[in-house]
């Protein structure tokens, strides 16, 4: 069952990922920055978890029976511990560029979760799916929830942090602490759910909420980034562009040189993105202001070109 368990743990998460990838319509993220907290998740945050569950129980020894420790493991600890373990890189990806919105936190947090959740899941197939029969079931409930729990809790966290990206320090620290709570919290809910055999139902149904939630909350977000790109572009390029720009039309082609199209979206988007930046955060540093500078000029190159075609 070895390979078994290794192209179901892996297949489901990678598909996974690239349609969490896929979900940022406006400033699609850099795939390999994306991956890379895929596998942070799938082994830096697992080692931090198996420890840090192994430090904690210690003291669990001297306090209660072998019965009631692994219950305290699987509802208290692995909460805990897992969801510190798979935001610690959040902590630094917070204050990199490529994290100017909403959206990007979801995505950089749920791809952590994922690349955890298929470790554990090729943990748990090795352990428990013996057989074709034990391996099924179990491929079903660890691949559509139990991952998808550990994505769905760690996008909490990316999407609160860069929420609070450009606020005060102590806000920040503030709001990653309520934002690490929430997803103790689901963790806590689905391990509780799964464990109880009568409460099992409900734990299924509590993740379903939790997935419209994220859905919804990535709905909204798209829509706030349209805004944002509406609002910094409208100086910056013709109406009839800026329109097409923030509607679902921009992906359909004909709209502008085809040689061009792809490019100028990301261009125009990015200028967009980092014009927000710097007035949300008073930032003025002199890289932002070069940076938006290039933009300018290649969007102005790009605008040119599109009045030239379309005049001929």
């Amino acid at each position: 069952m070895l390979i078994t368990s290794i192209i179901g743990s892996i297949s489901p998460m990678l598909i996974y990922l690239y349609f969490l990838w896929k979900f940022d319509k406006n400033e699609p993220e850099p795939i390999k920055f994306v991956f890379l907290h895929f596998i942070y998740g799938a082994t830096v945050a697992i080692f931090f978890g198996i420890i840090g569950s192994k430090i904690l129980s210690i003291p669990l020894v001297f306090l209660f029976s072998d019965q009631t420790i692994d219950l305290l493991k699987i509802i208290l600890v692995a909460p805990f511990v897992e969801e510190i373990a798979k935001a610690s890189l959040l902590f630094k990806t917070i204050h990199n560029k490529y994290v100017d919105n909403l959206t990007d936190g979801l995505i950089y947090g749920g791809a952590i979760g994922l690349g955890f959740g298929m470790t554990e899941n090729f943990f748990y197939f090795i352990l428990y799916g013996d057989s074709f029969t034990s391996f099924l079931p179990l491929f079903i409930i660890r691949s559509a929830f139990s991952a998808v729990m550990h994505a769905l809790s760690t996008a909490s966290v990316g999407g609160f942090m860069s929420l609070a990206k450009y606020s005060s320090n102590s806000k920040l620290i503030l709001t990653s602490i309520i934002a690490l709570l929430i997803a103790m919290f689901i963790h806590f809910s689905w391990n509780i759910s799964v464990l109880l055999e009568n409460t099992f139902f409900v734990g299924i149904i509590f993740m379903i909420i939790v997935f419209v939630i994220f859905l919804l909350t990535y709905y909204f977000s798209i829509k706030y980034e349209n805004k944002i790109i509406k609002k910094e572009l409208e100086n910056e390029i013709p109406d009839d562009l800026l329109s097409i720009l923030t509607s679902i039309n921009k992906f359909k082609n004909g709209w502008f040189a085809k040689k061009y199209q792809n490019e100028f979206i990301k261009t125009a988007t990015l200028l967009a993105f980092r014009k927000h930046q710097v007035d949300i955060s008073g930032n003025n540093n002199e890289l932002y202001i070069n940076e938006i500078e290039q933009l300018r000029i290649k969007i102005a190159e790009l605008v040119y070109i599109y009045k030239n075609l379309e005049q001929n």
